[in-house]
């Protein structure tokens, strides 16, 4: 699936208009899904941008040991390819990577696909009504219509913001940049970090390393995991006409219930409820930590004070019991330094290391910082960045934001929804499709989200929000959790109900949106760079 990417063409000949009527950013799950609903609708002049080379997302990107889904295969895919042929409950990192492979070839999007396109900058052409993005080579692409299907895990963070990170000399091994052919065999390892992807990291590597000291600031709640292997018969179960649906019916229905529960109760109900119900869930804990762990010591340190849903639940079967190994510990003194082989910690103790495994977490969508000033301009040099700085971060129906004409974010401000991240996609990659097609149809292609619309959704989603922001501004207060950014508030969770947010990406509500035609004499840019128009063909 690996291909290379089309030399970019800067002879434009004739050509006028902007190069493509739709450009999709990003190739992994999102851009497979608005690509393929573009697919599906015969518009077929589309290009999808991506910075790598292959397509996958996150699946591409992360190939570390042990990595695997974290939620049950059969609402890890898409309403529209579904997969019987799950090997797993839980499917492992490299099938669900050939699943989207497979999902993207079948839809027929790899002619329309463009490998080792770095997209930094995207500027709305006041004059050409289109956007252009600027590549990191130098390159522009323009498009009448953009759809950004950059992700929620952004970037992985580079340095963990440690004190003589950059004086460390032996091997530093990321999640994101997982080198297999360096061996831990015998070597002294540290894992900074207990999040998801320590959790599948640490007993992958422990059994194999000559010691793993795994370095904790805030212990994560680990579940066990029904890791069932799924059998022949019940793949042919899954083929069945229906049953697939079926499934994915029940899981949205409880989804539902849970979040119109949430949404809904009294504040003066929610609060006492959800003190409760940690409370138990504590103490449920608790025991299970009695049952796995062996020293009284570790059960201690990896108890949370904080409640079940204050930072994202892991879950492993083998996690908390890598800490009964001779050759494990658990280090939740704080670290002072890394040195060039060792780390340091505010006991004064320093731990000779060989390898460092980085799990220090991504650059979220739900980051105000994550939106850098001048990365996207819309209409009359409005700034995304400049925007969510001042303003927080805010959009309509999670995809579109005044200012920024034709364009649409598939995972936006308050965007996920309690479900796998397809049913996400497939919910905004809906709306910006409806939305697109409904400009053709109108052959008004200068369609905008109006300032009141925006306002007035936004105003309900704060009001909507009121039990999650109790949850973790005042019972869970000073927890640090990526649920919660630098301005305090939970972009990371939309809240409304499932299927609310399905209704109203089925039927978009137009009026909220101000279409105007465009100027039949703009063109693009004759200096503007473009794909090649053999490539587009391919």
């Amino acid at each position: 699936m690996t291909k290379t990417a089309e030399p970019l063409n800067t002879d434009h000949g004739a050509r006028s208009g902007p190069d493509h009527q739709i450009a999709i950013i990003g190739a992994g799950p999102g851009g497979i899904c608005a690509g393929a609903r573009l697919m599906q609708h015969g518009l077929g002049d589309f290009v999808i941008l991506e910075r790598a080379g292959e397509v996958g997302g996150s699946w591409r990107d992360n190939d570390y040991p042990g990595i695997g889904v974290d939620v049950p295969g059969l609402t890890y895919q898409y309403s529209f390819a579904r997969n019987p042929g799950w090997s797993r409950l839980f499917p492992k990192g490299a099938e669900v990577k050939a699943y989207h492979q497979r999902v993207a070839q079948e839809s027929g999007l790899m002619p329309h696909l463009r490998f080792g396109v770095h997209v930094v900058r995207e500027v709305w052409d006041d004059t050409n009504q289109c956007w252009s993005m600027h590549t990191a080579d130098g390159a522009v692409i323009t498009a009448r219509f953009l759809i950004s299907a950059v992700g929620a895990y952004i970037v992985a963070k580079e340095d963990p913001g440690i004190p003589g990170f950059s004086d460390f000399a032996g091997k530093i091994l990321r999640p994101t940049d997982w080198d297999h052919d360096y061996d831990l065999t015998g070597k002294r390892v540290a894992v900074i970090g207990t999040g998801a992807s320590s959790v599948q990291i640490t007993p992958a590597i422990a059994k194999g390393v000559q010691h793993l000291d795994v370095y904790q600031r805030t212990p994560v709640w680990c579940l066990p995991k029904p890791d069932l292997t799924i059998a022949p018969s019940m793949q042919q179960l899954l083929r069945m006409p229906g049953v697939g649906a079926i499934i994915s019916g029940i899981v949205s229905a409880a989804i539902d219930l849970t979040l119109r529960t949430i949404i809904y109760t009294p504040p003066t109900v929610f609060g006492p409820a959800a003190r409760r119900l940690d409370a138990s869930a504590r103490a449920a804990y608790r025991a299970y930590l009695r049952k796995v762990v062996h020293a009284e010591s570790d059960r201690q340190a990896l108890m949370p004070a904080y409640g079940l849903v204050g930072k994202r639940p892991t879950i492993s079967n083998t996690f908390l019991q890598a800490f009964n190994r001779d050759n494990v510990d658990l280090i939740t003194t704080p670290i002072t330094k890394i040195a060039a082989d060792a780390i340091e910690t505010a006991d004064g103790t320093s731990r000779p290391v060989d390898a460092l495994v980085v799990a220090t977490g991504y650059e979220l969508f739900s980051d105000p910082e994550s939106y850098r000033t001048g990365a996207v301009v819309g209409r009359e040099g409005f700034d995304l960045g400049t925007f969510y700085a001042e303003h927080r971060l805010q959009a309509y129906e999670s995809v579109a934001v005044p200012g920024l004409p034709n364009r649409w974010m598939l995972v936006g401000p308050y965007s996920w929804t309690g479900t796998g991240w397809h049913s996400l996609v497939e919910i905004s990659a809906g709306h910006a499709v409806r939305t697109i097609i409904e400009a053709i149809r109108r052959d008004q292609h200068d369609v905008e989200i109006s300032a009141q619309a925006h306002r007035r959704y936004h105003d309900m989603i704060r009001k909507q929000g009121r039990n999650i922001a109790y949850y973790f501004n005042t019972i869970n207060k000073g927890l640090r959790t990526y649920y919660v950014n630098s301005q305090g508030d939970m972009p990371y969770i939309r809240p409304t109900s499932l299927l609310s947010a399905r209704r109203s990406s089925r039927f978009v509500r137009f009026d909220d949106y101000t279409f105007a035609e465009v100027d039949s004499a703009a063109h693009a840019s004759p200096e503007t760079t473009s794909v090649s128009d053999k490539a587009v063909a391919r």
